[in-house]
């Protein structure tokens, strides 16, 4: 079988509000774990919500800088840095250029993740946010 190229100006740009958009890119198999990835670019100043998962996550930063807020400690990240975030551990992640967008390449373990914004309570399984559910 062969795989498959996406590229992400070829596909939906999800508008999250706030300066913060989402490309979905793709849902992959690894022996019989399912994985979710995409790209997230934030405007300056622009923040994603603290928020858990019900399964691990990984970012990498792509481009620009972040402050990264995770399970209350603050680190800040550069192009390339990379970061793993257990199931559960409320995070966030700001952009903390006064010019520039940063984009942030963004793996869930599981095509069944989930977000819960923890101000609200309210959790969305991240396919829906996607449009694919």
């Amino acid at each position: 079988m062969s795989g498959v190229i996406l590229r992400p100006a070829d596909l939906p740009v999800k508008d999250r509000g706030g300066g913060i958009r989402t490309t979905p890119l793709v849902t992959a198999r690894v022996g019989s774990r399912a994985m979710l990835n995409g790209i997230t670019t934030l405007d300056p100043g622009a923040a994603v919500p603290l928020h858990t998962h019900n399964c691990e996550e990984s970012v990498v930063v792509l481009s620009g800088q972040a402050r990264a807020h995770i399970d209350g400690v603050e680190t800040d990240l550069v192009a390339h840095d990379t970061t793993w975030i257990p199931a559960g551990v409320p995070h966030f992640f700001r952009n903390i250029s006064d010019s520039e967008p940063m984009s942030i390449l963004w793996t869930y373990a599981s095509i069944d993740a989930t977000r819960t914004i923890v101000a609200t309570g309210v959790t969305t399984r991240i396919d829906e946010e996607r449009g694919n559910g």
